[in-house]
C-alpha cells in the first residue's frame, strides 16, 4: 500500500475492488500481500463484493509455490451485473447508447436533436431514446447504474451545469443532472440514477485514451466541428482546470480572425475562422450549399476541392495555436477529431505545428486522427460513470446502501 493508503487505514472493500479491477492484485493471496490484511479480513471484505454481485471467480492462476499445490483462483470484476447509459450531444445531432461496464456498446441510436430547442425538450427526448435502447439491448431499467452525458460546452464538474456556453442557448446554469434523471424515470418507470455531465471533447479524449493509448501519460484531443475544443487527459485523469474551462481553444484570439465575429460575441476567436461552422460559411459565400460542420464533412468525403482547400487553411490556423499547446503540455499523442478531421485539415495542422513548435516538443509526438469516431464521446461518458461509481469511497457508500 502507498503512504496515503496507510494514512487512511486498513484497505476497505472498495480498495480491494480497485486492486482487482486494475489488475494489480487478482488473487486472495496477492490482496493479502499488497494490503497487509489477514486472510480472514480479506475474505470478509471480498464476501461483501461477491454478495453485491460485483466480483466473480475466474480461472485458476499459476501455482506460486515450487512445491506445487492447488492453483490460485483468480478474481474478476463482474462487468455483466449492470449497464450504463450514455449520450453525446452536438448542436444538431445526438447519439445515445447502452454500454456494458467494460465499455462495450450494446445498443445505439443517432438522430437529429437540436441543442437550440433547449434543455427541457432535449433531455426529455433523451429519456425516450434511453427507454427504447434498453428494450433493444434486452436490459431492464433497474439494471442501469448511471448515466453519462457529453455536451458541447464548458461544464462545472462540481454541479454538472454548463457555464456560459457559446453554442448552447438557454442551457447556462440549467440543472442537467436533475432533468435527465427525471426523464429517465418518466420514460422507464425506474428510480433515479446518478447522472454525470462533462464537456464533449473531455469525454472523447477520455474514451480514446483509455481505449487505445492507455500508456500515454499526456494525451490531447482536439475536436473541430461546429466549434473547436480540446480534451486533455493527464496520468489517466481528465484535466478540467478549476471550473471546467480548460481546453477552450476555440476562443483563443488569432490575428487572422480580427474581423470575424464569433458566436461568443467577441471578434478574433479561432472558432470564428477555423471551425466547421466557419468553413461552411465560407463555402456558402461561394455558392456551395453548406450550413454546418457536418455539411463540410460530407463535402470532404465526396472530394470537393473547395472544401478541401478551406479545410487545409483551417488546419494551418489551428496548427499554429496547437504549437503553443504542444510546447506547454508536451503530450505524447495529439488527436484530431470532429467534422474536419480528414487529410486536408490534418495536413494543414502538421504543416504549421512542426514549423512553429520547437523540435524538442514534437520529437516524441504522434499526431493522429480518431479511432473511435462518433462513438468516442459515448465510450468516454460510459467510462466516466463506471470510474465514478466504483471508486473506493463510493463503493463503501453503495455497499452500505445495499445492506451488504
Amino acid at each position: 500500500m502507498t503512504g496515503r493508503d496507510q494514512a487512511r487505514g486498513p484497505a476497505r472493500a472498495g480498495d480491494l475492488l480497485e486492486l482487482v479491477r486494475s489488475g494489480r492484485a487478482t488473487t486472495r493471496g496477492a490482496l493479502q500481500q499488497v494490503t497487509g490484511l489477514s486472510r480472514a479480513t480479506v475474505g470478509q471484505r471480498l464476501d461483501r463484493l461477491f454478495r453485491a454481485g460485483w466480483l466473480r471467480e475466474g480461472a485458476g492462476g499459476p501455482v506460486d509455490s515450487p512445491l506445487g499445490g492447488r492453483p490460485s483462483i483468480t478474481l474478476e470484476f463482474d462487468d455483466a451485473h449492470a449497464v450504463v447509459l450514455a449520450a453525446d450531444l452536438d448542436t444538431r445531432h445526438a447519439r445515445a447508447a447502452v454500454l456494458s461496464l467494460a465499455g462495450e456498446i450494446l445498443a445505439e441510436h443517432g438522430g437529429t436533436l437540436l441543442i437550440e430547442d433547449g434543455p427541457d425538450a432535449v433531455l426529455g427526448e433523451l429519456g425516450h431514446w434511453f427507454a427504447e435502447l434498453l428494450e433493444k439491448a434486452g436490459h431492464r431499467a433497474d439494471e442501469v447504474c448511471g448515466i453519462g452525458l457529453a455536451v458541447p460546452g464548458p461544464v462545472d464538474n462540481g454541479t454538472g451545469r454548463v457555464v456560459q456556453p457559446p453554442i448552447m442557448p438557454g442551457w447556462d446554469g440549467y440543472d442537467i443532472r436533475g432533468r435527465l434523471a427525471r426523464a429517465f424515470s418518466e420514460h422507464t418507470g425506474a428510480g433515479t440514477v446518478p447522472v454525470l455531465v462533462d464537456n464533449d471533447a473531455n469525454l472523447m479524449a477520455y474514451g480514446e485514451q483509455r481505449t487505445a493509448y492507455a500508456d500515454c501519460s499526456a494525451f490531447v484531443l482536439v475536436k473541430v466541428s461546429t466549434g473547436i475544443g480540446a480534451g486533455v487527459v493527464v496520468d489517466g485523469s481528465i484535466y478540467r482546470g478549476i471550473d471546467g474551462g480548460a481546453g477552450d481553444l476555440g476562443h483563443i484570439r488569432v490575428p487572422e480572425g480580427a474581423e470575424a465575429l464569433c458566436r461568443c460575441g467577441s471578434y478574433g476567436c479561432l472558432a470564428a475562422v477555423a471551425s466547421g461552422g466557419a468553413v461552411a460559411r465560407k463555402l456558402a459565400e461561394t455558392g456551395v450549399r453548406a450550413a454546418s460542420g457536418s455539411d463540410v464533412r460530407d463535402l470532404l468525403a465526396s472530394g470537393h476541392p473547395g472544401a478541401a482547400a478551406l479545410a487545409r487553411d483551417a488546419g494551418r490556423l489551428v496548427g499554429d495555436v496547437l504549437a503553443t499547446v504542444v510546447t506547454l503540455l508536451n503530450p505524447g499523442v495529439l488527436m484530431i477529431a470532429g467534422d474536419l478531421a480528414g487529410t486536408p485539415f490534418l495536413t494543414g495542422v502538421r504543416e504549421l505545428l512542426y514549423q512553429r513548435a520547437l523540435p524538442r516538443s514534437t520529437a516524441h509526438l504522434d499526431v493522429v486522427t480518431s479511432r473511435l469516431g462518433e462513438r468516442a464521446g459515448l465510450v468516454g461518458a460510459g467510462a466516466l460513470v463506471v470510474e465514478y461509481l466504483y471508486a473506493p469511497e463510493r463503493v463503501e457508500e453503495r455497499l452500505r446502501a445495499l445492506g451488504v
